[in-house]
């Protein structure tokens, strides 16, 4: 049976599942399946094959974190504004977490989440686009899968930073709870998104962009290098400063940290 229609609030369906190779991965079994509509949030408490950016691996301990994909119908957003909804994620996520942990919350370039200097979650999307037979791409479906570290105390020690939400503020929360109390913060971004455009979004992700207006060291192919950090341009390339302005796309560099 197909999930309540695509004016419903994003996590008014709300799936609960033990454990799963992949939200993500479960995500889009529905919307080939013909099952999922807009809003749709997956949680699983146990993930064994999660997904990171770039095709790394995200470890997540059993019962202890939030796994979370939300399914979107983004029609009314052109192929080329896929950034716009990558920062409405990060913003949402970001305020969500600054409920608990107060202002050291950032983004880091393009969506991982932050605490001081320490990472605290991550965003994967992945989408359906289709061509016409115009010759025009059309969006029609996004996966936002969500990993955040909520009562996890030990990490491999294979991951430079990582931090909890427990490690922090010394309390264990109710992982489910918190998911869908994630999901109101993007459902209020989100539409804000849709029906107010990108302005104030990108406004917020840049206020909460971690290291901006700080030194920090990148590395591009082999070449080394520190730059101050601007921002981001409205398409999502990261500006830094040092003896030129440079942009760079998602990808093309790395932190050195």
């Amino acid at each position: 049976m197909p999930y309540p229609p695509s004016n419903q609030p994003i996590g008014s369906s709300f799936i609960e599942l033990q454990t799963v190779d992949s939200t993500n991965n479960y995500a889009f079994g529905q919307i080939h399946a013909g099952l999922a509509q807009h809003g749709l949030a997956i949680f699983s408490h146990e993930q064994v094959a999660g997904k990171g950016q770039r095709g790394k691996k995200w470890d997540t301990s059993k019962g202890e974190n939030i796994a979370l994909s939300l399914v979107l119908k983004p029609a009314a957003l052109a192929v080329g504004q896929q950034f716009q909804l990558s920062a409405c994620a990060a913003v949402a996520a970001c305020d969500f977490f600054k409920l608990y942990v107060g202002e050291d919350a950032r983004i880091k370039w393009p969506n991982d989440l932050y605490w001081q200097d320490r990472k605290a979650g991550g965003i994967l999307i992945e989408s359906v686009v289709r061509m016409q037979e115009s010759g025009i791409s059309t969006w029609e479906w996004s996966v936002i899968g969500i990993g955040i570290n909520i009562n996890q105390t030990w990490f491999s020690p294979d991951l430079p930073n990582p931090v909890s939400l427990k490690q922090i503020t010394g309390k264990t929360s109710d992982t489910v709870v918190l998911a869908k109390e994630l999901c109101r913060f993007f459902d209020h971004y989100f539409h804000e998104l849709v029906t107010k455009g990108f302005e104030n979004i990108f406004s917020l992700y840049l206020s909460h962009l971690y290291k901006k207006n700080e030194k920090v060291k990148l590395k591009k192919d082999t070449r080394v290098f520190e730059a101050v950090i601007k921002g981001t341009s409205p398409d999502g390339k990261l500006i830094v400063q040092h003896a030129i302005e440079e942009q760079f796309v998602f990808g093309e560099i790395q932190w050195v940290i």
